[in-house]
């Protein structure tokens, strides 16, 4: 009798606050650009867009955050999250592991497209270029994790394949989620131990 082999997992991971410190790196930009404007600590971040929490802070902060992100070099230059690429190298040599970096641009898309490219194959070498979703709508790719910082996903499909797992930054670490809810607290975490969950669900 044949032994039935397993469906390999396919485990979609964010770029910005997942494997590329986004928040860390804007808040560094920000300060030197405009050190007399005030800033918004990291422990005070709250909710998933940063220029919303800039322009109640001050009207006018809302568009110099914004131009800290747009500016040629910013995505280039983000520090990688510490235990991130150890993590995807691992995940990409795991038995019956599928794994894709699923990234949303800007929509000033000058700079960001072209540098999250030259990010994957600095910090992670041409075998990630090939691997790399970019879409503005994640809920229309197949897989079975999302590993993603953004506390709420939409878009055309209602109920996506895959199972959103929160990875925590800054602003969403006061977030309470449902017990139906998973989340990773950082690359220290037993991500693991998520996607073999997944791997006994699919035998």
């Amino acid at each position: 009798m044949a032994v039935r082999r397993a469906r390999a997992v396919r485990v979609l991971v964010d770029m910005d606050c997942v494997l590329a410190d986004f928040e860390g790196g804007l808040l560094r930009s920000f300060r030197r650009r405009f050190p007399a404007d005030p800033h918004v600590p990291l422990e005070e971040r709250r909710g998933f867009l940063v220029c919303e929490q800039y322009r109640a802070l001050r009207p006018d902060l809302a568009d110099k955050v914004a131009s800290v992100y747009e500016a040629p070099g910013f995505f280039l230059d983000l520090e990688p999250i510490p235990g991130a690429l150890e993590a995807m190298r691992e995940m990409k040599d795991m038995e019956d592991t599928e794994v894709f970096i699923c990234t949303s641009p800007l929509m000033k898309y000058e700079h960001c497209v072209r540098e999250k490219y030259r990010w994957v194959e600095k910090h992670l070498g041409p075998q990630f270029v090939e691997r790399i979703i970019l879409t503005r709508d994640k809920t229309v790719v197949l897989g079975d994790l999302l590993i993603d910082d953004k506390d709420t996903i939409q878009g055309r499909e209602k109920t996506p394949r895959w199972e959103h797992i929160l990875f925590t930054c800054c602003h969403n670490q006061h977030l309470a989620l449902p017990p139906t809810r998973r989340r990773l607290l950082s690359w220290s975490d037993n991500w693991r131990g998520i996607i073999d969950s997944k791997r006994d669900a699919s035998l």
